[in-house]
């Protein structure tokens, strides 16, 4: 899939920001202490925290709200010793959980705030449960990309992996999915959204924040944020009524028929151009953006990321990047902007990850049994997006039966059978294979040779795979292309960067590392926790962790800005 199938008429338009001076009278309609931008996970955690510091809370959402978040897997990364994790048997510290993290998050925040991530995890999942999320401690019987119904707790990440496992004794899992029939990504958004609305917060969808009102400054210059402008589709009208169904379609289509789903986005957006009308609403004291990431602007995802271009863009209608647009409008610093997660999940099924995966030449270059994220890194950013997952015939008929009678998600086994049956090259020895996909002969004979050697304990394996996972190659061979733009299944990809901001408020920050007063973000928008790589459950975590530490500030925002002390060690 090429960015020409993201249509670039499906992107909110941002404007400068309005200006206005001291005597100027801009008719403001309506008007809040805090105004959320973006109703997700990290806007919804923003506007009940505002709420409780007792601010009067506005919340816009381009749709009806959920973004990104209420079409999740509902999995909040969470560790230090949960009542899930003890209920499970796993021991776990805070400790443990920074000594881990801290090769994932490498470096995007400082280790103060990890730390501090780390301490508050525990406490940050209990808080997610007084609004109304329900998890469980039930593992799932192997190494899975989403756990199955009835299980709520798991391996989210490389915790099991031996090279992360670090020298805290034996790891434990940390991917609390929130309990639901179904992917729970819905269940845990209805929670957030019920909270937003039992605090107290009021609410404004179906409209589209284009541009940022702040004060002119003598130099004529934006200073502080003052306010939003919005164009609103009008409540009741039948053309409302389309736009949302048109957003829900696009949410239901969007991995199994792209195409639909896209047409329904640029249906979507065409009502907005045509229906829309302008609102301006005063922030007396700050505007938090929270809308999510940018996969859903083609000439972002080309500027930032040209060499992922080929996967598959997921995420919500609304990740269009409006949220860092509107910042950067005002002058905002960004960071990490070019870090894109591609997902290559090679498990479930449970036997893959025991063959062995290479590059276009034949080499294996990467431990099979780590994260899907971590996977997908490899092979994009060292492997020029090229990879084959080689299995013999007694893990293809395991993998067929675990597909067929193992209680897999569809968006697990019909992926995979389809691969093995009908998507496979299929050789009776390496060098035949070899040259049927494309790769050197003796290369490709010698990667197996030494991956068998390793499966019989003759030696290490050389990428580090766990004794349990190894699986010596014999007789008929099969390849199935996994790269990144592979035909049967492209790799699913999204943004990560964003916005810098004070890591100890949420504010934004400008070029320099001075705050802008009356800005703030959180979730994807924002730097943040998952900036570098991608671990399953740390968005919804971050949603949570920087949702509500920008509603906190958010909240008290006219007190005097600070300069951040970390910028110098974030740019």
């Amino acid at each position: 899939m090429s960015t020409r199938s993201v249509p670039t008429d499906t992107v909110t338009e941002i404007l400068p920001p309005l200006l206005i001076g001291p005597d100027d009278d801009p008719g403001w309609q309506t008007e809040a202490e805090v105004v959320v931008v973006g109703w997700g996970a990290a806007g919804a955690c923003a506007a009940i925290e505002a709420r409780d510091a007792g601010a009067r809370v506005l919340v816009i959402d381009r749709f009806e709200g959920g973004g990104a978040s209420a079409i999740s897997g509902g999995v909040v990364y969470a560790g230090g010793g949960t009542r899930h994790q003890r209920d499970a048997g796993y021991s776990d510290t805070p400790e443990a959980m920074f000594d881990y993290l801290r090769r994932e998050v490498d470096g995007v925040v400082g280790d103060a705030t990890l730390r501090r991530f780390c301490d508050e995890s525990v406490t940050n999942l209990e808080w997610l449960e007084r609004q109304g999320v329900i998890f469980g401690s039930t593992m799932p019987p192997y190494k899975t990309s989403y756990p199955p119904d009835g299980a709520f707790l798991y391996f989210s990440g490389n915790e099991a992996v031996p090279a992360y496992r670090g020298s805290y004794g034996e790891p434990a899992p940390r991917g609390h999915r929130a309990v639901a029939r179904g992917q729970s990504g819905e269940a845990l958004y209805a929670a957030l959204k019920k909270a937003t609305l039992a605090s107290g917060a009021e609410t404004m969808t179906q409209a589209a924040v284009r541009r940022l009102v702040c004060e002119r400054t003598v130099d004529g210059q934006p200073g502080r944020v003052i306010g939003v402008e919005v164009m609103r589709l009008p409540p009741g009208d039948p053309r409302s009524l389309r736009h949302a169904a048109l957003e829900r379609q696009a949410a239901r289509w969007r991995l199994y028929r792209p195409a639909k789903a896209e047409a329904c986005r640029r249906e979507a957006a065409r009502i907005e151009r045509e229906a829309a009308r302008p609102v301006l609403i005063r922030a007396t004291r700050a505007v938090v953006l929270s809308t999510g990431g940018f996969i859903f602007n083609p000439d972002l995802w080309r500027q930032h990321a040209p060499h992922t271009i080929g996967g598959l863009p997921i995420g919500g209608a609304g990740c269009d990047g409006s949220g860092l647009r509107l910042g950067l409008s005002v002058a905002a610093a960004a960071q990490a902007l070019g870090n894109i997660s591609c997902w290559r999940f090679i498990t479930p099924p449970a036997d893959w990850p025991k063959g062995i995966v290479i590059n276009g030449r034949g080499e294996r270059f990467c431990n099979e049994q780590v994260y899907g994220a971590t996977f997908g890194h490899a092979v994009v950013e060292e492997q020029d997006g090229k990879a084959w997952l080689i299995i013999d015939s007694a893990l293809r008929r395991k993998s067929i039966r675990q597909c067929l009678f193992g209680g897999l998600w569809g968006f697990q086994s019909l992926p995979a059978l389809v691969m093995m049956l009908l998507g496979a090259t299929k050789a009776r020895t390496p060098e035949e294979l070899a040259i049927r996909i494309g790769a050197d002969p003796a290369t490709l004979r010698d990667s197996i040779a030494t991956a068998n050697a390793a499966a019989h304990g003759m030696t290490e394996d050389p990428v580090g795979k766990s004794a349990d996972t190894r699986h010596a190659l014999k007789g008929t061979l099969y390849a199935m292309d996994i790269s990144l733009a592979a035909p049967t299944l492209p790799m699913a990809v999204l943004t990560l960067g964003g916005l810098v901001v004070d890591e100890d408020t949420g504010q934004v920050c400008d070029k320099s590392g001075g705050g802008i007063p009356g800005l703030y973000a959180a979730g994807r928008t924002a730097l943040g926790l998952p900036s570098s790589r991608y671990v399953s459950g740390l968005s919804l975590s971050d949603c949570v962790f920087s949702g509500r530490r920008a509603g906190r500030a958010a909240a008290v925002a006219d007190r005097p800005p600070r300069r951040s002390p970390l910028f110098a060690t974030t740019t």
